[in-house]
């Protein structure tokens, strides 16, 4: 059997089509929870935290701040040194509910699987045995 052959049975089998709709489902269900956490999330911690805060623009600068710049932007364009925890504080965010919505998922899955495998009734006996 060529590879060509092999390859046209594969994505025949429907395998190469699960994999590219769970490829695209994944990928618009990451910008939901990018959206959540941006959106909805990081506002209210913000309000919590007394308000006004934008975690995407916290920063510690590292080093010599020469012009003493206040921005995060003008700090990245003038080249200093800059610890911006608050992205890495949402991205972060991001991955915990996106992990744990994917847990969820295969816990609920797994628990479908299981109630299939008891539902389905036990082999008949062959007559040789």
């Amino acid at each position: 059997m060529s590879i060509v052959q092999e390859f046209k049975e594969f994505a025949i089998k429907g395998n190469m089509m699960d994999l590219a709709i769970g490829v695209i489902i994944g990928g618009a269900f990451g910008k939901i929870i990018d959206s959540l956490v941006k959106d909805i999330i990081m506002p209210l911690i913000s309000v919590i935290t007394g308000g006004g805060v934008d975690f995407t623009q916290k920063f510690f600068v590292l080093g010599s701040n020469p012009d003493n710049l206040q921005s995060l932007d003008a700090l990245q364009k003038a080249g200093v040194n800059v610890l911006t925890y608050g992205n890495f504080l949402t991205i972060f965010l991001n991955f915990l509910i996106l992990a744990w919505v994917v847990f969820l998922l295969v816990k609920v899955m797994n628990k479908m699987r299981r109630k299939q495998e008891e539902a389905a009734p036990a082999p008949a006996p062959t007559p040789e045995d």
